[in-house]
């Protein structure tokens, strides 16, 4: 069996090809600047080699037509035909209430994910063109949605109310939803595995840090609270975004400056973070490396960051009662050792230990421990992997053994699928 898993967004689309019987990915690739000048695919095989091709694509249908002649390149293809896909499984950052769990896409299930669109205007749109175009070309394969928001509808209601007028909720569906629920999912799961316990009896704190970031509090095995919230904009400090403050600072702003809400949006998620902060970069290479040059502001703001991010720790140990590890993942969460150790010093209170040099030595995309031997929580950078929560779920839909991740029918006991 061979499932197509895609990644949708407003002007790229990542991709890969999964041999399911192999545990094998045979293909990754991505197209970026969809709707732009200058639109292109690249696409990485270890059996077929590199592929990279300027090719515009006006639209989403474009671009996955695109995906499906490189995968069936005569010299860098890794398919024969279009009837080697056996499933697509997509990728959709927001479901709302309505999805507890992944689905079988439908029309009902469609019009549902389009009723939510307002709730994530930048994601779920190019989600939906993603599968419209897919099922297009594919129309007699299973097309499977995979929510961000699915893994945190286990949170208690007092955790995703915000006090706010309730009719605010009832009317629009203001509340708490949580993302990166894929990757917290796997994660905590590999956490698990590693503390040699079931994920029922594991209480773990997982820190998603990319350009987005969010944390989750994983109570015997199910999210019970986690950083970002409606949208998200909410929680950490971000690369571009701006995570909590005072709500009356957008009216505040707005008096002062005469903003529309779109002007504040815009400066609240792509101009806000750390390169509102820094005033030049978003990416934390650059804004470590100008630290070490003596820079004020970057230096300010990796310890605005750490110092968030040391608040959620503290703040998850208090909800969870029993932390028995914490886990990094994702882009600087897995690779960033300055951060890291930024984050985790002075946690000793918490129980929580962290070896500088295992910590310093720690950026191979390996599962790693990183905590000394007598530290009372562990501390692990596991790599994620949210395209194997994809694959698990297409498949097990597939063969009607699907539950909910509550139920835990699996535990991901094997890292990563070999890459």
């Amino acid at each position: 069996m061979k499932i197509l898993a895609i990644n949708s967004g407003s002007s790229s689309i990542k991709y890969s090809v999964f041999d399911w019987e192999n545990k094998f990915l045979l293909v990754k690739g991505v197209i970026e600047r969809i709707g732009i000048q200058g639109s292109f695919i690249r696409q990485e095989s270890k059996s077929k080699g590199n592929y990279l091709e300027n090719h515009e694509c006006k639209n989403h249908e474009e671009a996955i037509k695109l995906i499906v002649s490189a995968l069936l390149h005569k010299e860098h293809g890794i398919l024969d035909n279009l009837s080697q896909i056996n499933a697509v499984g997509h990728r959709v950052v927001h479901g709302g209430e309505k999805f507890k769990s992944s689905v079988r896409i439908d029309d009902n299930v469609l019009n549902e994910i389009e009723k939510v669109k307002d709730l994530a205007p930048l994601h779920n749109p190019p989600n939906i063109a993603g599968i419209k175009a897919a099922q297009t070309l594919l129309p007699n394969v299973p097309q499977i949605a995979v929510f961000d928001t699915a893994f945190h509808q286990t949170m208690p209601e007092h955790s995703y109310m915000y006090a706010t007028p309730y009719e605010w909720y009832e009317m629009y569906g203001v509340r708490r939803y949580g993302f990166h629920g894929t990757s917290h999912l796997y994660v905590s799961r590999r956490a698990a595995v590693m503390l040699n316990k079931k994920p029922a009896d594991t209480n773990v704190i997982t820190m998603h840090i990319g350009n987005g970031v969010s944390i989750c509090a994983v109570k015997n095995g199910i999210s019970v609270d986690t950083s970002m919230g409606l949208t998200p904009l909410e929680g950490a400090v971000m690369g571009t975004r701006c995570g909590n403050i005072d709500p009356a600072i957008i009216l505040f702003m707005i008096e002062k400056e005469g903003f529309y809400a779109e002007e504040i949006d815009t400066v609240l998620n792509k101009k806000s973070g750390l390169l509102g902060i820094t005033g030049k970069y978003m990416d934390r290479r650059d804004v470590d490396k100008a630290a070490e040059e003596g820079d004020p502001r970057c230096q300010l703001a990796q310890k605005i960051e750490a110092y968030r991010l040391k608040k959620y720790i503290g703040t998850y140990a208090a909800i969870l009662g029993k932390v028995d590890a914490v886990v990094f993942t994702a882009g600087a969460g897995e690779l960033n050792w300055k951060l890291r150790e930024n984050v985790l010093g002075d946690l000793e209170n918490l129980g929580i230990v962290f070896d500088k040099s295992k910590n310093q030595a720690a950026t191979n995309k390996q599962e790693t421990e990183i905590s000394t031997n007598d530290s009372k929580v562990k501390v692990f950078v596991i790599p994620t992997d949210e395209e194997r929560v994809f694959i698990e779920d297409v498949v097990a839909i597939l063969e009607g053994r699907y539950k909910a991740h509550t139920e835990f029918t699996y535990s991901f006991d094997s890292p990563n699928y070999e890459k």
